[in-house]
């Protein structure tokens, strides 16, 4: 998410402290204190300016939903809209999805969203995809097995890679389709899908089952993990 520099960036955000989890860490294994109710844990990745978020925290207040997003003149949006909407159940964090482990513990969270990442389009950048394989390994420790990563993209190579990583990981696809609102809109929408919706781009689409899977040596090298 670019956005230009706000001047008043800090106001905003202050009076939006409510939303927003300063020290996110501080939490790990224990989210739901935040809304002992809840029946679920819900985790977007890169909200952006946070439609999608408000609008699927109004339509679900039974789940709490945390919302990340490494751009803060986004986030403080997105948190805008939420205290606009009264929104009890999502909560907003800034930090970069790499470190996801170091906030959610171990089969933490129920369903997991990636709406419409960076596709890093050069193959020299593909570590970089938020479905490569090393992120993969990441989601998989801290959504509990059996949840599920939703994954929605207007980028048709991006979606065709992604499907490879799914399936060298050994995760299971399910309800796929690479044009979901062929007739009529489908779901709750982020702002960029309402775009390329009018524009008449398809929307490629897909839920991923989560399970524990072991990456190769060389894997765990590129992502700068300890190999035992």
């Amino acid at each position: 998410m670019r956005m230009r520099k706000m001047r008043n960036l800090e106001p905003r955000m202050e009076k939006c402290a409510a939303y927003r989890i300063a020290e996110p860490a501080s939490r790990k294994g224990n989210w739901r204190d935040l809304m002992p109710g809840a029946k679920v844990l819900w985790v977007e990745v890169g909200c952006g300016k946070g439609k999608f978020t408000a609008e699927t925290a109004a339509a679900n207040p039974e789940v709490l939903l945390i919302a990340v997003e490494r751009c803060r003149e986004a986030m403080v949006v997105a948190m805008e809209k939420a205290k606009a909407m009264e929104l009890k159940n999502v909560f907003y964090i800034d930090m970069d999805v790499a470190n996801i482990e170091d906030i959610f513990g171990p089969g933490e969270i129920d369903r997991l969203f990636i709406n419409f990442p960076d596709p890093w389009p050069r193959k020299k950048n593909a570590k970089r995809r938020l479905t490569h394989r090393t992120f993969l390994d990441k989601y998989c420790r801290v959504v509990r097995e059996g949840g599920e990563i939703h994954f929605k993209t207007d980028n048709a190579p991006l979606f065709e890679y992604s499907l490879e990583e799914f399936a060298a990981c050994g995760l299971e696809v399910k309800n796929l389709t690479r044009n979901l609102h062929e007739h009529g809109v489908v779901g709750i929408m982020t702002g960029y899908e309402e775009k390329f919706y009018q524009l008449g781009t398809p929307i490629n689409r897909c839920e991923v089952v989560c399970k524990p899977f072991v990456l190769p040596p060389e894997e765990k090298k590129k992502s700068g993990e300890a190999v035992q």
